[in-house]
């Protein structure tokens, strides 16, 4: 699992039937430099991934996510997934080790 922070949505015309009704969310990783509060922005340099998700988060809420074949193990059948959200975060606390 990876900690990440919601900063968009993705809204799609078309999609493949498997998702219909789904919600996709652009998350930015949460890295030392972002958990610290070092980086002022929040925003981290590495890619963004658009994140399937299911619980309801938002903009601005923390989350959990998970990628790669682990992505698909909730769902019955083989479906085209790259990451999901598994969990929304109240609170982080983050001590790097010195």
């Amino acid at each position: 699992m990876k900690p990440g922070k919601v900063i968009g949505h993705v809204t799609l015309s078309q999609g493949a039937p498997q998702f219909r009704g789904a919600r996709w969310l652009v998350v930015s990783p949460q890295g030392a430099a972002e958990l610290t509060g070092s980086n002022g922005s929040g925003i981290s340099r590495y890619s963004t991934p658009v994140v399937y998700d299911n619980l309801g988060a938002g903009v601005g809420d923390d989350i959990l996510y998970v990628e790669g074949a682990e992505a698909t193990q909730p769902f019955d059948e083989a479906i085209p997934l790259d990451a999901i959200n598994v969990a929304l975060l109240d609170r982080i606390t983050f001590e790097p080790v010195s």
